[in-house]
């Protein structure tokens, strides 16, 4: 019970925080009740200062005992990062040209990927990520062409901290960790042709210059690209260790958890959009899971067994299947649609017939997907940052 206090602590302070609204006396007053080792000065009040320092020591504990299947969320970043400018041999700085020569020595196809304008409406778009992106890359396209057109995406990702917008801009630049050795699969692509879109996943500590850098490249040749940040979902490292049984999911664990895991990213894209108004949104896939969990909770999801195959009786098909928080079978769907959902401003509702499934095992059957349809457009719809508002629930943005 002692983790689920530490996460409801810190999610609930997350939220002051995030938002900018100073906890009132009484929840201060509730706080110290509740948490009387907040109280640093002993002085019998918890002001403020205490509450956020106490949240950020327990969310260090948290870090120090990850159990999180093998990406890090503690590792060392270049300093280079906190310069003005990155180190002048950057591919970023070259012309056009030169970024598509550079990768060309090293691209097993063509060094540039390229689409004509859709007359569709479709958008051509650009993306880095890691295995937490990776469901909604597969199934997007099939999405897409089932509501009637092709979708034009060309990626750049790997697993875990390899497929971070950090690591990726390192990597394509030759820079810090790959320091003359750049590999600039999608910025020779971005410099030399036309997007409309890029796409990217979150991964622990990132700091808006991760992402900075990549708008104000993709801003220099393409100034109508519109950008896209997924928020991923809960995960168990939060409970600071992996509980016994599923008894401890409750509609109100699940929503401190998404709390705090999408505080994280609002407040990162919040300071983006200051700096770039009108441009940068996030796609809600941890609200989507959030709402997806307490579904099953209350009414239960057909074919799904449980929330988290790692916790108690292994069940084959949960909303996760591992330590780390990948999703598990079906819910690829679930992410796909927050993405269209997210990108084209129309709920997933409003696609008639089924999708037509790659190596279709039946599962998730119809009744399923129509329920993952109206999960996503309800987290998309009701999220402050996606850029989707439908007040007149119609199922498409205002």
């Amino acid at each position: 019970m002692k983790f689920f206090l530490c996460t409801f602590f810190t999610a609930c302070v997350s939220c002051c925080i995030v938002s900018a609204e100073a906890p009132s006396p009484q929840k201060l007053a509730s706080w110290l009740k509740r948490f009387p080792d907040a109280d640093a000065n002993k002085d019998g009040i918890l002001s403020v200062a205490e509450a956020d320092a106490y949240r950020k020591k327990l969310q260090a504990k948290k870090t120090k005992n990850p159990r999180s299947g093998g990406a890090p969320r503690e590792f060392s970043v270049h300093p280079g990062w906190d310069d003005a400018r990155f180190p002048e041999h950057a591919v970023a700085y070259k012309t056009p040209e030169e970024i598509e020569k550079i990768y060309a020595k090293v691209a097993k196809g063509r060094p540039v990927i390229s689409f004509e304008k859709p007359g569709n409406g479709a958008l051509r778009i650009v993306g880095t990520g890691h295995s937490f992106m990776a469901p909604g890359y597969r199934t997007l396209p099939d999405i897409c062409r089932t509501a009637g057109f092709e979708q034009p995406l060309y990626t750049h990702t790997g697993g875990g901290i390899t497929g971070s917008t950090r690591y990726k801009w390192e990597q394509e630049n030759g820079i810090f960790e790959f320091d003359g050795k750049p590999v600039p699969k999608l910025l020779a692509s971005i410099a030399n042709a036309e997007w409309d879109a890029m796409m990217w996943g979150p991964y622990f500590n990132d700091r808006p210059e991760y992402y900075s850098c990549w708008i104000d490249f993709c801003l220099k040749y393409q100034p109508g690209m519109k950008f896209y940040l997924s928020d991923a979902w809960p995960q168990l490292f939060q409970l600071g260790e992996t509980p016994k049984s599923e008894d401890i999911f409750t509609a109100e664990l699940l929503d401190q958890m998404g709390a705090e895991k999408r505080n994280v990213y609002i407040k990162v894209v919040s300071e983006l959009r200051e700096k770039y108004p009108g441009k940068v949104y996030i796609m809600p896939t941890c609200d989507a899971m959030v709402i997806a969990a307490k579904h099953f909770l209350k009414n239960g999801l057909p074919g799904v067994e449980g929330i988290h195959r790692a916790v108690g009786e292994a069940e084959e098909r949960a909303l996760w299947r591992d330590t780390l928080g990948h999703l598990g079978p079906g819910f690829e769907w679930l992410e796909g649609y927050v993405f269209y959902a997210t990108l084209y401003g129309k709920s997933p509702e409003l696609i008639e017939g089924d999708i037509q499934k790659r190596g279709d095992s039946g599962f998730p059957g119809r009744e399923l997907d129509r329920i993952f349809r109206k999960i996503a457009w309800q987290a998309v719809s009701g999220h402050e940052l996606s850029g989707v508002v439908d007040d007149n629930g119609d199922c498409m943005a205002d």
